[in-house]
């Protein structure tokens, strides 16, 4: 199962009474656009948060992969009425309670990946159509509009129609959300428990700065955060390294990198009567492999604070 938000805007009613994404192929150029595409990646039984104008105000499961369709007519995009696009048929559950990115922006941001991140650093939606949300930024999700909506099922609601049991839209949408987490906290939890057990040999079970062997004291860093990385990426030992829980902190908080070569560079936010509390001395350096030369550069471009 993956997940996505979709910017929708004004066609969010047409769509939803439709029962459909539906995205154009190219624009006025010819060209295509990556949120245009990633409608060819939905699969069955994946999860759209819907946007519109500020707000998280539905949620929809796919029950289809994608298809090339026309325009429906009743979607007012630009373009001719018999241009094609890509359609995904879904059905939507409506939020009692629309949750508003901007209120809920500070716990969001530290989940967006540096590239297609469906919300700009001020909170507002970046334009476009199809965005990926990341299993973190999926359970962030989650919860938020859990804390607004009270989804529990009162028997005494429940109404028998023709002997079968109606129940409220709210009622379907329980377990969804319910299901969406655990199987995104699923994926998280495996995917670093792989993670883990693959990099521990690779630094001799031990803190590549201190030499610190204490298990319950070690973790595997993230040189590209899982926010940011690929399937692939995620379960690479190749993308980290192995660090006592100080040194973790201040890696994965940008107070250190590690350059090509494996040579340390320290923050100067940090000051250097304090490198001896942290252990630290700017001589340092780790054993990296070519394989995790690349993973400690892009760490140090976007992560480290000079």
């Amino acid at each position: 199962m993956q997940s996505y938000i979709v910017m929708q805007g004004r066609t969010y009613q047409e769509e939803k009474d439709l029962g459909i994404l539906w995205s154009l192929q190219l624009d006025a150029a010819g060209n295509p656009q990556h949120f245009w595409e990633r409608m060819k990646e939905v699969m069955p039984g994946d999860r759209v948060f819907h946007y519109v104008k500020g707000d998280i105000v539905a949620v929809s499961v796919a029950k289809t992969s994608y298809r090339e369709e026309r325009k429906p007519s009743t979607i007012e995009l630009p373009g001719s009425e018999d241009e094609k696009g890509y359609l995904v048929e879904t059905d939507y559950y409506e939020l009692e309670k629309p949750l508003t990115i901007l209120d809920a922006f500070d716990e969001l941001l530290p989940l967006l990946p540096l590239k297609y991140s469906p919300f700009q650093e001020n909170g507002n939606g970046n334009q476009g159509y199809l965005y990926p949300s990341n299993e973190e930024l999926t359970i962030k999700l989650v919860e938020l509009i859990g804390d607004l909506n009270s989804y529990e099922i009162d028997e005494e609601q429940l109404e028998f129609v023709m002997g079968t049991v109606r129940r409220t839209e709210h009622d379907f949408l329980t377990p969804i959300l319910a299901e969406t987490e655990a199987e995104a906290k699923t994926k998280v939890r495996l995917g670093h428990q792989r993670f883990r057990n693959e990099l521990l040999p690779l630094w001799d079970n031990k803190c590549a700065l201190c030499d610190i062997g204490l298990p319950e004291l070690l973790q595997a860093s993230y040189a590209k955060p899982w926010k940011d990385s690929t399937n692939s990426e995620r379960l690479d030992p190749n993308n980290g390294i192995l660090l006592c829980r100080n040194h973790d902190a201040l890696y994965t908080n940008g107070m250190i990198a590690f350059d090509g070569q494996g040579k340390i560079h320290i923050s100067s936010s940090i000051e250097e009567e304090d490198f001896g509390k942290l252990g630290l001395h700017g001589k340092m350096r780790v054993n990296r492999t070519e394989g995790n030369k690349p993973f400690l550069k892009w760490h140090k471009r976007h992560i480290f604070k000079e």
